[in-house]
């Protein structure tokens, strides 16, 4: 099992629920210390995929061993760029992430992979074979607001993300006019758990009362916001 792996559970909530929950997590735990005066973010991922959808179609047939690659920028601006990596491993999951800037994004959304020939990182190493040789390209935007809570106990980390939307068909990363529409319910938020080896006892007591644990869901946005491509889900 590679390093840093943590657990991550995963619950689909409603608006009372949400209300509930944010409200009390806001009196037990730190907010991200990004948030803004509401206490959220904005946070839009570009999503690569195969040409034969690899990520989309390991995700739907349940492998227990897969990656996605995300380039990641938040409230759309340029000042902070991360190529990444998530990876599952059974149940749990393992991140990677090395900082690029503006040209390289650009030359990355566009498909070209030249920018990583001389690089000295592993995982743009390993984007650079991707795209050579399983032809790894840009699929789909994902939008949303998210709102997020912290313990350092074990590395607790609560979030709530909100309003997601797909940008469809469009590439437009740094666009902030970028159409976008919702694959969910208005009414739906997306709850994240993540943790390293256990979650306190009193956090998990806090959010079995709010969301119960028996709705734990294996959500993926990104598998959300291909739902307009035509694809068979």
């Amino acid at each position: 099992m590679p390093p840093l792996v943590r657990h991550e559970l995963k619950f689909y909530i409603n608006q009372g629920q949400y209300e509930v929950l944010s409200r009390t997590l806001r009196n037990v735990l730190n907010r991200d210390e990004h948030s803004d005066e509401n206490g959220e973010y904005h946070i839009r991922s570009l999503y690569f995929d195969t040409v034969f959808d690899d990520a989309l179609a390991d995700k739907i047939a349940g492998v227990q061993n897969r990656d996605k690659y995300r380039i990641r920028i938040y409230n759309c601006s340029d000042s902070f760029i991360r190529m990444e990596c998530k990876s599952k491993y059974d149940n749990y999951i393992a991140k990677r992430q090395v900082t690029i800037n503006r040209n390289l994004c650009e030359q990355l959304m566009a498909g070209d992979p030249t920018g990583l020939v001389n690089t000295s990182s592993g995982l743009l190493r390993e984007v650079f074979k991707e795209m050579r040789l399983n032809l790894l390209r840009p699929v789909v935007i994902v939008d949303y607001v998210r709102e997020a809570y912290m313990h350092p106990v074990e590395d607790v980390r609560i979030t709530f993300d909100k309003q997601l939307r797909t940008g469809l068909f469009s590439h437009d990363l740094f666009n902030p006019q970028l159409p976008t529409v919702p694959p969910l319910p208005e009414e739906l938020t997306i709850l994240e758990v993540k943790f390293n080896r256990f979650l306190p006892a009193y956090i998990k007591e806090i959010i079995s009362l709010a969301a119960g644990w028996s709705q734990r869901s294996a959500i993926s946005k990104y598998t959300l916001c291909r739902i307009y491509e035509g694809k068979e889900f």
